[in-house]
């Protein structure tokens, strides 16, 4: 029976640190929810998954498993199943023996692990290989056999950090797709940990950027690109990074590479001091006739797409534009590149978002 998540103000700092690693973390995952928790590395993504499996002593605040409050829980009563980006295979055990390993522990009939061994492994697409030690299996074949160690527990809750970390990019597509849909066809509540904010995008329900060990959102992968809270998840959130100007408040609105960028009045009055931080995506700013210039620095033709990167005039500001087709300014040229859509956050602070 999977159950819900809920982080209620969780802290935890490390002995003789004077930063917490996770500060006042306050998440629900609700019941059969997949949601992605990313950020950097050691923004505190793999510390909260581990106050959950009951890995880390957490410093202050409560978790709870469905009702039941496992804040002083130890790991093996929390009922939840790990899936590690090392698969920590027996390489002495078949593929069969690693999947019911935990299970005979747990002493569980032998007909009822038998049962369960072989439903997981039907559904990993894993059932000619049950009588193979891990050794002569690929990569992507030795992690489903991880995550059938961790389905056949049938537990509340599955944790997976950084599950496809070890594999190559063809097969980490591949292996993503098929967690994503196996997850959605079991069920169960799942807390996924990784960097990679594609993978986050393409698996999630719901997405939680961690920064510092603060949460700073959490939302739909589309929320999270189209109304970031803040200038950190607006340039974390997408590929290329948004476009990010440290522009001038000027008369009529910002200062873009030398021209004006209208702004309204009411939200450059939200603004600390005389300066705001415009944000454009690589996808929003359009090559054209006239407009802010940019001078080109480098020139990516990738088939469908082409991506110009470039500086504004005065060689502050670098920019990415990313155009339809191909497009081949020369490395040199000064090109008029047009905004289609902005965003404006303030430069001080959590540069929250204003518009």
């Amino acid at each position: 029976m999977t159950e819900s998540v809920r982080f209620e103000d969780v802290s935890l700092l490390y002995p003789g640190g004077t930063i917490p690693a996770v500060s006042h973390l306050d998440l629900t995952i609700e019941k059969g929810e997949f949601l992605v928790l990313v950020g950097p590395s050691g923004c505190g993504k793999s510390t909260s998954l581990r106050m959950l499996a009951g890995l880390e002593p957490i410093s202050d605040g409560k978790i709870f498993i469905g009702d039941r409050d496992v804040t002083h829980l130890a790991a093996k009563d929390r009922d939840i199943a790990m899936v590690f980006q090392n698969y920590a295979l027996y390489p002495h055990m078949s593929v069969g023996e690693n999947m019911a390993f935990a299970l005979k522990i747990q002493k569980v009939s032998k007909d009822e692990i038998a049962r369960r061994v072989t439903e997981a492994a039907a559904l990993l697409d894993l059932t000619e290989y049950v009588d193979r030690k891990p050794k002569a299996l690929s990569g992507g074949q030795r992690q489903r056999v991880a995550m059938g160690r961790a389905i056949v527990r049938e537990p509340q809750v599955f944790l997976m950090d950084e599950p496809l970390s070890n594999l190559d990019a063809k097969l980490r597509v591949q292996t993503r797709t098929q967690i994503a849909a196996l997850q959605r066809r079991l069920g169960t509540t799942t807390v996924y940990v990784t960097h990679d904010q594609v993978e986050a995008m393409t698996m999630g329900d719901r997405v939680a950027v961690l920064k510092d060990g603060v949460l700073q959102q959490v939302d739909s992968p589309r929320a999270l690109y189209d109304e970031p809270a803040n200038a950190f998840v607006a340039t974390f959130i997408g590929s290329p990074s948004m476009n990010i100007i440290d522009a001038k408040i000027v008369e009529g609105g910002a200062d873009f590479g030398g021209s004006v960028l209208p702004i309204e009045r009411e939200v450059l009055a939200k603004a600390d001091g005389d300066r705001v931080l415009v944000g454009v995506r690589p996808e929003d700013l359009h090559l054209a006739e006239s407009g802010p210039e940019m001078k080109v620095t480098l020139v990516e033709e990738l088939g469908a797409d082409t991506f110009v990167y470039g500086t504004t005039p005065d060689g502050v500001n670098e920019l990415v534009a990313r155009s339809r087709g191909f497009v081949s300014p020369r490395v040199g040229d000064m090109v008029h590149v047009d905004p289609q859509r902005t965003y404006v956050f303030k430069e001080s602070g959590m540069q929250e978002r204003i518009k």
